[in-house]
């Protein structure tokens, strides 16, 4: 009897050719997709009908469940409360955990399947310590930043079938095999903002904060008036109507007293922060300080650095130089050489 296996199906080029290698490898194949979000009609009924194209085209079962409830408690509350607080949330990082690997997994006990698959690019590996972590993806594509939350558990029930192909190798296999969606575009945006507008979205939702409040210096001479801390974030230059005759930029949100910072770019430049809320991965703790690669957002390449334990539950990470706009909200990812040995979010 063929090993069952349930596979997350966004409608997407990547999850579907997912569910075709799985199929070449052996498995008996069931494809699930998740209503997340109500925040367009047709974008979701869209990607319901292209998974279930999908599922009918290779001759799987498909199931479509709807998950808006849990998903605004774990995921959009989250988004919205971090913004209030004045840091800038990765809501695909808590959704992947929380929401696309637990209900995954919590459907795939229902039926009788042991593992589910992904069509994340990412390689799982397990260890000689028996710790399960993540590989990069060698082929230009590599999502395991946004995947260090996931515990052992998640990770040694999950199988990552793309992990090791290029894009372009996907998008063959797909067309070759006659899927419609081997040339659909790839999703840029959090899922809940197709605009990708989130002040909108903030104010819509009632979490615009304390309203306006004053720029200032970092001495705390005020210079002007910004319209409330949720439109901004570290680094940011556009949008601050401030006429100071040189480039200046948003460097600290002060949430407790309504401010936001400004300041030149040398003052972006940062060499140290602490995080909290760790995850480990390679390594079941951090004993002793290590030497890693720090990555800081999922567009930042990653950055030398040492880590060692703050307190019992933070982390101070030191780079050998500076970095740019370090954010509070973010995750800072620690890379031992292509593996992941851990991470957490930045609280400073």
């Amino acid at each position: 009897m063929k090993e069952k296996i349930v596979i997350g199906m966004s409608g997407g080029v990547d999850s579907s050719a997912a569910a075709w290698l799985l199929m070449e490898q052996g498995y008996e194949v069931v494809g699930v997709t998740m209503k997340m979000f109500d925040c367009d009609k047709n974008v979701g009924d869209s990607a319901v009908a292209d998974a279930k194209a999908v599922c009918e085209k290779l001759g799987i079962e498909h199931a479509a469940l709807d998950f808006t409830g849990t998903f605004k408690k774990n995921v959009i509350d989250y988004f919205m409360d971090e913004y209030r607080h004045g840091r800038t949330p990765n809501p695909c990082i808590v959704c992947n955990r929380t929401m696309k690997w637990e209900a995954l997994l919590d459907y795939a006990q229902q039926i009788g399947a042991d593992k589910i698959a992904t069509g994340h690019y990412a390689h799982i590996l397990k260890l000689p310590n028996g710790r399960y972590t993540l590989r990069r993806s060698e082929e230009g594509k590599d999502q395991t930043y946004v995947l260090y939350r996931l515990t052992q558990d998640q990770l040694a029930r999950t199988v990552m079938p793309v992990g090791g192909y290029p894009k372009s190798k996907i998008r063959e296999i797909a067309a070759d095999i006659g899927l419609k969606v081997a040339d659909k575009p790839d999703s840029q945006d959090i899922c809940f903002l197709p605009d990708g507008n989130y002040q909108k979205f903030l104010e819509e939702n009632g979490a615009w904060g304390m309203g306006p409040g004053n720029f200032v210096t970092k001495d705390g001479t005020v210079i002007g008036r910004h319209k409330g801390i949720t439109h901004y974030t570290i680094g940011q230059r556009k949008g601050l109507n401030l006429a100071m005759g040189r480039p200046v930029f948003v460097t600290e949100i002060r949430q407790e007293t309504n401010e936001v910072v400004i300041g030149d770019h040398d003052e972006l430049m940062k060499d140290t922060l602490i995080a909290g809320g760790l995850n480990w991965m390679s390594v079941e703790s951090l004993k002793e300080p290590m030497r890693v690669r720090a990555k800081i957002r999922y567009a930042h390449q990653g950055a030398p650095a040492t880590i060692q334990m703050d307190s019992e539950d933070t982390v101070r990470v030191t780079f050998d130089e500076p970095q740019r706009a370090i954010t509070p909200g973010q995750s800072v990812v620690f890379y031992d050489g292509d593996i992941i040995a851990g991470g957490g979010f930045i609280i400073s």
